[in-house]
């Protein structure tokens, strides 16, 4: 279990969000890429790649150490790949970019506090 009592409801939120920005993805692609112009392949691929991320998340918060290192990693790794994906041809029209950058924020905090937290905790297999 964790030791930062924080930790762990901030892990729940990311898995929830991470769930819910998942099917919304997954089954609105093809309304989301009529609004910001992003292909519907890369809309609906990252929805599915965000559901078993989300039962990942999940599973860390009720764990110290290495697993909830690894969802802080996945996401400045999602952050990288929303500022890559900003900086390059498909980053769609304006709605695109702030649907890309708002996405990235989110994540962004949720990295940040948990770090904040997990650096507060601890290390344990």
């Amino acid at each position: 279990m964790t030791a930062n009592p924080m930790l762990r409801p901030i892990l729940r939120f990311d898995a929830a969000t991470c769930a819910a920005m998942g099917l919304l993805l997954a089954i609105g692609a093809d309304a989301i890429a009529r609004i910001t112009a992003l292909p519907v392949p890369l809309l609906r691929e990252a929805g599915l790649l965000l559901l078993p991320f989300a039962a990942f998340v999940l599973w860390a918060a009720g764990r110290s150490g290495w697993p909830a290192q690894a969802v802080v990693a996945a996401n400045i790794a999602w952050i990288a790949g929303s500022v890559a994906l900003i900086a390059s041809p498909w980053s769609g029209n304006a709605f695109g970019i702030a649907f890309l950058g708002a996405q990235a924020a989110v994540v962004m905090l949720l990295a940040v506090l948990e770090w904040r937290h997990l650096a507060r905790v601890p290390a344990t297999a």
